[in-house]
């Protein structure tokens, strides 16, 4: 199939809740059982368990099925995403559904080579009505050339709000099994540094992003709720290293982003906020 062949193909898919996914994720981040889902915290559901005949190399599964399998770009990685939360609450033991849309495909070319550009829209509703709509950037990009490239520390933040976290092999062990993702940079030491030619076990985007926005709303009015997200990734970072997460307003957003030991950027969001004034 030719890439334009994708564009509009759908996948739905039902799971329910599970109390044990919510204490898991809980007990991960570190943070009390919520009595409602937190955002981000959907990324436990839908997971997609294959036979093991069906795992490809990275330990994802093999290319194919809803996604183009772009079978000469090996690295897939998810690159960022705009996430909105409409109001509908998930709760422990909810049954939920997710229809996936395939938005757009493109192919482009820059530093790191060829890439290809997925996108792909979900709505996930459950007894409430829609909790969920999101769209996530998929990039596949070629083996070529080092996997991180050196970069300089990101200006100052002086008036942002920061706390440090330490992304450690359990942390994405834990998180990796949460979410039902298999690909080996999170838990294989040897084959992320051996294969892939990272320095260390890579944290996830979606773990970083997860963290920013906890810490938009950790430091928010009381009752503000996280209205919309968007995020992207700029640079990976590597469990055993400290990871700070910076706050800061800027007009009706919050402005996020986590920065590596070296004081680089790895991760930026902006979320808006409903239920407190910002500015």
């Amino acid at each position: 199939m030719a890439y334009d062949d994708y564009v509009g193909k759908t996948d739905i898919r039902e799971d329910t809740l599970d109390a044990r996914l919510v204490r898991g994720l809980a007990a991960t981040l570190g943070r009390p059982v919520p009595a409602a889902l937190p955002p981000l915290w959907h990324w436990m559901l839908f997971q997609d368990w294959v036979m093991p005949d069906g795992i490809g190399p990275d330990g994802h599964p093999k290319r194919g099925g809803f996604l183009p399998p772009v079978h000469d770009l090996p690295r897939r990685m998810w690159a960022g995403g705009r996430v909105a939360f409409p109001g509908a609450v998930l709760r422990i033991g909810d049954a939920v559904r997710r229809t996936s849309t395939i938005l757009k495909v493109a192919e482009k070319s820059g530093g790191a080579g060829r890439l290809v550009f997925v996108t792909v829209q979900h709505r996930v509703e459950g007894p409430a009505g829609l909790a969920v709509e999101e769209e996530q950037d998929i990039v596949y990009r070629g083996a070529d050339g080092a996997a991180v490239k050196a970069a300089d520390p990101a200006p100052a933040w002086p008036d942002a709000v920061s706390t440090v976290v330490v992304p450690d092999s359990v942390m994405l062990f834990r998180y990796s099994a949460l979410t039902g993702n298999g690909h080996r940079i999170h838990y294989d030491h040897p084959y992320v540094t051996g294969e892939e030619g990272y320095p260390g076990l890579v944290v996830h985007g979606p773990l970083q992003a997860t963290f920013m926005a906890h810490h938009a709303l950790d430091h928010a009015a009381p009752g503000a709720r996280l209205a919309c997200f968007a995020y992207r990734g700029r640079r990976p970072c590597f469990d055993g290293r400290a990871l700070t997460v910076l706050r800061r307003e800027e007009g009706a957003q919050v402005l996020l982003e986590t920065r590596d030991d070296t004081g680089a950027t790895c991760m930026q969001a902006e979320a808006v906020l409903e239920g407190q004034p910002i500015g």
